[in-house]
């Protein structure tokens, strides 16, 4: 079967192209693709600035925020069914090497396939797709193909609060950093546990939407010592849970001078390859706790239950700023690299 897919080739070199599938396997599902966002990560490979896109090995297939309906599934598979709404992990362990049978996380994962970035796992930015059922879930039919692909930016942020354990409660003073949909995901989730939840961008759009998904408080980091500000604000010794979500060097410094002593933090923002000077000496003398995560374990269906609990209090679809046509996808990665003031998720549709 043939497909037409986006092929990323190299820095600035996105092309649309017919591609040819595979024959699909016992335990593999067909997936006809209904929306697929754009993630600050594509745009970083596109831009040459990461080095998470393979297209070194071999032009890849972008795309690992989808949401799709099932159109055929292989023989061996029990848990998905023709006519389901699915969306699907990112980071694929293999299940088999020592790490995985040690119980470490997928991106340790001796054989970790990467749904998106590498060519052995063509991604959603293209009609069709095939994934393995283990790496499958089933969303309700009542949620929009749109809210579907906002699972993986989600599951990020919800694991980066709780599969972190940082275990936020109505006492806690949680500062978030970085309001993209990750943020406003770890936002939602600190909330939903009573917390003050303070949001920091530099962006005014995106700290106004902040407060409508969990925020109490939002700062901007260019007009103000942050740390002192979650003080006054909080009355406080500063934040007692920091997620980092912005991958930036001034958020990740940031982190060290907003904790309290004691601090949980989670770090979920990427920083590909790039040293980042901190003043370690607040880890020793504040006793800092900080956890590490790219991607998720065990993790999507806790996420689409939590979703599905809130998303009568949290407009899902609200968070997609920007619509574009696959066929316009060109346009929509250039509007997405100009355009981060006025932009929250930028989603291909494939009408």
């Amino acid at each position: 079967m043939k497909t037409i897919a986006a092929r990323m080739y190299g820095p600035h070199d996105l092309r649309v192209e017919e591609i040819e599938l595979p024959e699909l396997k016992p335990n593999q599902i067909l997936i006809q693709l209904k929306a697929c966002g754009i993630c600050g990560s594509d745009l970083s490979c596109f831009m040459g600035q990461s080095t998470e896109g393979r297209y070194d090995i071999a032009p890849y297939t972008p795309g690992h925020e989808w949401a799709g309906q099932a159109v055929q599934v292989g023989s061996a598979v029990t848990s998905i069914k023709v006519g389901n709404k699915v969306v699907g992990d990112c980071l694929c362990p293999c299940y088999r090497c020592d790490n995985c049978k040690d119980g470490k996380m997928p991106s340790v994962c001796e054989n970790m396939d990467e749904v998106g970035f590498l060519p052995t796992s063509a991604g959603g930015m293209a009609y069709y797709m095939i994934t393995n059922e283990e790496y499958t879930h089933v969303i309700p039919d009542d949620w929009s193909y749109e809210m579907g692909a906002l699972v993986e930016n989600f599951n990020v942020g919800y694991w980066g609060v709780w599969g972190n354990h940082l275990d936020p409660d109505a006492q806690d003073i949680c500062v978030i950093i970085g309001a993209g949909t990750i943020g406003l995901s770890a936002a939602m989730s600190c909330k939903a546990s009573n917390a003050t939840v303070i949001v920091v961008d530099p962006l005014e759009s995106r700290r106004e939407n902040a407060k409508k998904y969990g925020a109490d408080y939002t700062i901007d980091p260019t007009a103000c010592d942050v740390a002192e500000e979650v003080r006054r604000l909080t009355n406080s010794d500063g934040a007692t849970v920091l997620v980092e979500c912005s991958g930036s060097d001034a958020g990740i410094a940031s982190c060290f001078e907003i904790a309290a002593p004691g601090a949980r933090i989670a770090a979920i923002g990427h920083s590909h390859e790039r040293m980042v000077p901190i003043k370690w000496e607040r880890v020793i003398w504040k006793t800092l706790t900080i956890k590490g995560s790219a991607g998720t374990k065990f993790w999507f269906p806790r996420t689409i239950r939590f979703m599905s609990r809130i998303k009568n209090t949290y407009d899902f679809d609200g968070l997609v700023s920007h619509k574009f046509n696959f066929k316009e996808i060109h346009e929509a990665f250039d509007f997405a690299l100009n355009n981060k003031a006025i932009t929250q998720k930028v989603m291909l549709t494939f009408e």
